[in-house]
């Protein structure tokens, strides 16, 4: 076994969430040094950075002004989602809340460009619904202006060139979307893109002439989504970056210079590009050198007043995530922050390998599978060298597992467990196709698609096909319950983070503003409620055989806390053993460092105990 507990592997730290302050002089970002993720800044790179908030709970983002040392960041309660603004003044350091108003979410929207205003998206008005918002930087409370009602999930996507409109998306589904231009003066909403079907339209970003936007979008049937720029006038969607294999992820756009950093998601690794719109024709584009990063995986990039730098995070299965700071012509990178690993030597931690699974009717599911070495293996290595593995699954479902850094993983790979992570069908990454293929009435062949790779996992030389347990969180806590009561002779253990135990009760106490959106992936209450209650895994808790291990915060708007408790009682009955562990500080998911340690402590007992 390894000597590294799981609260040093804990400690490793992660430094992300970059923004310059307005001069370019300073640099503020999230790290996680005190168990939750606060506020730091540094004016050098890899200086002693500067502690700037100081709570117990995380914060979520934190945007510099334009124009004035200050900065406007969100954090919740207790994990409960419903975020409030918070303006920090970074000479005096003195914190004022901007919307106090904590029964309701508030999502930010961006500065306006002289910094003098802020726009955001709440509920407040009805907790179904987002409308926009436009508040002074100096206002507070209930002083924020009403400047659209709407009727559905609304965020923004920033202000135009000359401050007078705001960029507005509405989704319907993770893939469908619309995009409006919301005129301040008039009220007047212009919607964008009227279509038919699903249709993504993501990462939305003004061109420097306030005439035209830059999108991420699958528009035209597409089964990748490509870069394209639509004109405001004509309604033209023109392809700026299209074909090729997989996905172009996102874009940032510098709107003065026309400077910008675009991704492509390439099996789960990043590759970027890096160049300069041509200020006559807005499909031309120069490009610069790109830059040389660790890890393989990057985003969360923010420029510079004068978009000659950029900063980003970076991060890999053996890099914890560090923010680099790039110059934009000669693509030279340099890191900023320190994160520490905690003592643990970085040369350490495993690296995964990239795999691809046949499953049922033939489809090809990839994965990374991470071994663990001669040394760590140790006593968990039978007589054949065969070690235990954990499939661990993603939550979404529409997300995707990339080699990025875990210390959860870290931990159990030097415990002598294997890791395997797979991309099953539904996952995003992969194409619209791919990614619909468990949509309602398939959901069932996403499972079959881990029960295929359990099925290679126990082929694998170095794998003991005894010692193979389910971990999840989420719609993975799904993956993971439904995997236990369809293919229970596969598993050794179950771990239910946060999951879905049934899709009827799960749909009808999410959180209104999240329901319709839930229901256009797994289906509806009112015409899919028998097959809803069909797959749902305590409806087919009598085949469940494996030990389960049930986690959740009490405080969860997403998957009420009530899954958890009907799944672990329903196995109980059956006669499983089962461990149940609730927090009531936290939501979807364990931010605090003290709930982390306690689970994962209790999550490696458990397994070491029937796995």
């Amino acid at each position: 076994m390894g000597t590294d507990d799981i609260e040093r592997y804990l400690n490793i730290r992660s430094a992300y969430g970059a923004s310059f302050g307005p001069a370019g002089e300073r640099l503020s970002f999230l790290m996680d040094t005190t168990g939750v993720s606060q506020i730091w800044t540094l004016t050098e790179p890899r200086e002693w950075p500067e502690q700037r908030t100081f709570y117990d709970e995380q914060v979520s983002f934190a945007s510099w002004s334009p124009e004035r040392p200050e900065l406007i960041f969100g954090m919740d309660e207790g994990g409960n989602e419903r975020a409030q603004l918070y303006r920090l003044d970074a000479e005096t350091g003195s914190i004022e809340n901007l919307t106090a108003m904590p029964d309701a979410k508030h999502r930010w929207g961006g500065w306006s460009h002289d910094g003098e205003r802020f726009a955001f998206a709440s509920n407040r008005r009805d907790e179904a619904a987002f409308d926009v918002y436009v508040q002074n930087r100096e206002e507070t409370d209930e002083a924020a202006t009403l400047v659209h009602e709407g009727d559905g999930w609304l965020s923004l996507s920033g202000w135009s060139p000359d401050d007078s409109r705001l960029l507005v998306s509405q989704a319907y589904s993770n893939f469908d979307q619309d995009l409006y231009v919301l005129d301040l003066e008039s009220g007047d909403l212009e919607h964008l893109t009227p279509h038919d079907g699903d249709v993504r339209y993501q990462s939305a970003s003004w061109a420097p002439d306030g005439e035209g936007i830059y999108l991420i979008t699958d528009e035209g049937a597409a089964d990748l989504l490509y870069l394209a720029y639509l004109d405001l006038e004509s309604g033209d969607l023109e392809t700026v970056v299209g074909g090729g294999e997989w996905n172009v992820d996102g874009i940032a756009l510098d709107d003065e210079t026309g400077r910008f950093v675009y991704s492509q998601n390439v099996e789960g690794y990043t590759e970027l590009a890096v160049g300069e719109f041509d200020a006559d024709d807005p499909a031309e584009f120069e490009t610069f050198p790109e830059p040389d990063l660790p890890g393989g995986i990057s985003g969360g990039v923010s420029f510079d007043p004068d978009a000659e730098r950029f900063a980003l995070s970076t991060s890999g299965d053996a890099v914890n995530t560090n923010v680099f700071v790039v110059d934009v012509e000669t693509g030279e990178a340099e890191r900023w922050t320190d994160a520490p690993t905690a003592g643990i030597p970085r040369e350490s931690f495993d690296e995964s390998e990239l795999v691809h699974v046949e499953s049922f009717d033939g489809l090809e599911v990839p994965g990374f599978l991470t071994l663990p070495d001669e040394d760590q293996a140790g006593e968990t290595a039978n007589d054949d060298g065969e070690v235990p593995v954990i499939v661990d699954i993603h939550g979404g479902p529409e997300s995707q597992r990339r080699p990025s850094f875990s210390s959860v993983k870290q931990y159990f790979l030097d415990r002598g467990y294997a890791y395997f992570e797979p991309n099953v069908r539904g996952s995003a990454g992969y194409g619209a196709d791919y990614a619909a293929l468990d949509d309602v009435e398939k959901r069932m062949d996403s499972v079959a698609d881990v029960e295929a790779c359990v099925e290679w996992l126990r082929d694998h030389p170095a794998v003991d096909p005894d010692r193979i347990a389910a971990k999840g969180g989420s719609y993975g806590g799904f993956m993971v319950l439904a995997s236990l009561t369809e293919y229970p002779d596969l598993w050794a253990a179950g771990i239910d983070i946060v999951g879905i135990a049934n899709f009827v009760t799960f749909l009808e106490n999410t959180g209104d503003w999240r329901r319709e959106l839930r229901e256009a992936e797994y289906g509806s209450l009112a015409e899919d409620r028998e097959f809803l209650e069909e797959i749902s895994p305590t409806n087919n808790i009598e085949n469940i055989e494996a030990p389960l291990f049930v986690l959740h915060g009490e405080n969860d708007p997403r998957v009420p806390v009530g899954e958890a408790e009907q799944i672990a009682e329903k196995a109980r009955e059956q006669g499983v053993p089962v461990r149940k562990l609730l927090f009531d500080d936290e939501g979807h998911g364990f931010s605090k460092l003290e709930n982390r340690i306690e689970a994962y402590s209790a999550i490696a007992d458990f397994l070491d105990e029937h796995v």
